[in-house]
């Protein structure tokens, strides 16, 4: 059963301005704080209802930190008795009396539970099931601005679902919503503002669905995605998406000479006004080209180039939210995996491991990858026993998960294990594989 908080939220609060903008916004910190001021709810009694440990409920009301995940959405949600479309989610089962989905159980593990919660949620009538209940695209008219940013701020709660989803499961929803957008440009009427802002939206989706299909395994849709996406970033003046476009393009080029022309393209948009975070992602993108092109010079200088775009990023400087994910736990990663590329381990392998001891198991399919080149970094050091670990690891959470890199990127440090089948905990791991 859910459990409900002895006192949740009063009416009278849940309509309080304050409250409802920090609801809308998901800024769960000011929820919890007017919580404890207005309705006496306390932090230690928030952190048990909300499977939250109590120092992070206390820095999460300071206003440090964010809660990010759809699930833990649902479950303050529940907790507080947060009316659904307050959250951006559908109905909650208290809301309607069905029966709710069993909590979360921490001893059967959380990334099964993540992705079976939204799975089972979408058997019987497709993923949309799933997805949080957002404001429907405007009917055909003319559309203004304010209406262009709600479907931006709608593809922006959608992009959520390629934290715990892979592109297999996202694909659908992601191109549906491109669609939609073309649809809408064709029937519509607007200023030439409203128009040129569409036309960004456009290309910003077709990035999103373009990387579920790559994601996916489906190359040469995404690569048409990709093209579309740079041709609308054209129209619409957007230098950032532009850039963006070029990067996704090299990301999955398999010439590399092309990678690294299309990784130079992407960093030439780069602008004086570009943000910080954007300037990080293209340049962290061309170090990973350089490195499949065994440049080592030219990847130290992107990666340079990147850690100082990140110190130079300013505290309430707006990020674009297809890049706010590019922070410093991100770019080591990529460090690590270039250096794994070049055959570097003793560089490799130092960075990685603190890089992911950072990284959340709720990332299934990301953590799953970066895993592997870390595997990858202790087969080129001759490190077999922790290759052989680190790759079970990677395989325990890849299970389960829509996108087919995981396993394309452990298929080939499974092939080095084999040569070490003497070696009990690599047999061990060959077994589970198998």
């Amino acid at each position: 059963m859910i459990h409900q908080l002895p006192t949740a939220l009063p009416r009278e609060l849940l309509a309080d301005e304050e409250m409802r903008r920090a609801l809308e916004a998901h800024d769960f910190g000011t929820v919890f704080r007017l919580a404890r001021s207005h309705a006496g709810i306390s932090y230690s009694r928030i952190a048990a209802e909300c499977d939250i440990k109590p120092d992070r409920v206390g820095t999460l009301a300071k206003g440090q930190g964010k809660i990010t995940t759809i699930d833990k959405v649902r479950q303050i949600a529940d907790a507080l008795r947060v009316p659904g479309d307050m959250v951006g989610l559908a109905p909650r089962p208290w809301e309607t009396g069905e029966t709710p989905a069993p909590p979360y159980d921490p001893q059967i593990g959380v990334t099964s539970v993540r992705r079976r919660t939204v799975l089972q949620a979408a058997t019987s009538t497709g993923l949309a099931a799933a997805l949080p209940a957002l404001t429907k695209p405007p009917a055909p008219r003319h559309l203004s601005n304010s209406d262009v940013e709600q479907l931006r701020h709608r593809t922006a709660r959608l992009r959520r679902l390629d934290e715990i989803l892979g592109g297999g499961d996202t694909y659908r929803v992601y191109l549906g919503e491109y669609q939609a957008t073309k649809a809408l440009l064709r029937t519509s009427t607007f200023t030439p503002e409203s128009r040129r802002r569409m036309v960004a939206l456009l290309a910003e989706q077709a990035q999103q669905a373009g990387w579920a299909a790559f994601d996916g395994g489906q190359q040469k849709q995404a690569e048409s995605l990709y093209e579309e996406s740079r041709n609308a970033a054209r129209e619409a003046a957007e230098g950032d998406l532009l850039g963006n476009a070029y990067a996704f393009l090299g990301y999955q080029a398999a010439d590399r000479n092309v990678a690294v022309e299309m990784a130079a393209s992407s960093c030439a948009t780069i602008t004086a006004s570009t943000p910080a975070g954007v300037r990080a992602l293209l340049h962290e993108r061309m170090a990973w080209a350089c490195a499949l092109a065994d440049q080592p010079h030219l990847v130290e200088q992107a990666l340079d180039a990147a850690r100082a775009a990140l110190q130079e990023q300013q505290d309430g400087e707006p990020q674009p939210d297809w890049a706010a994910w590019v922070d410093q736990t991100e770019l080591d990663i990529m460090t690590g995996r270039c250096w794994t590329e070049l055959r570097r381990p003793l560089r490799a392998v130092p960075v990685l491991t603190r890089a992911l001891d950072r990284f959340d198991d709720h990332h299934a399919r990301d953590k799953a990858l970066y895993l592997s080149w870390l595997a990858d970094a202790y087969l080129a050091a001759a490190e077999v026993e922790e290759a052989a670990r680190v790759t079970g690891r990677a395989w325990d959470l890849s299970v389960g998960v829509a996108s087919v890199r995981p396993r394309q990127r452990l298929a080939p440090v499974l092939e080095q294990l084999r040569r070490h089948q003497d070696v009990s905990l690599v047999r061990n791991v060959l077994e589970k594989v198998a």
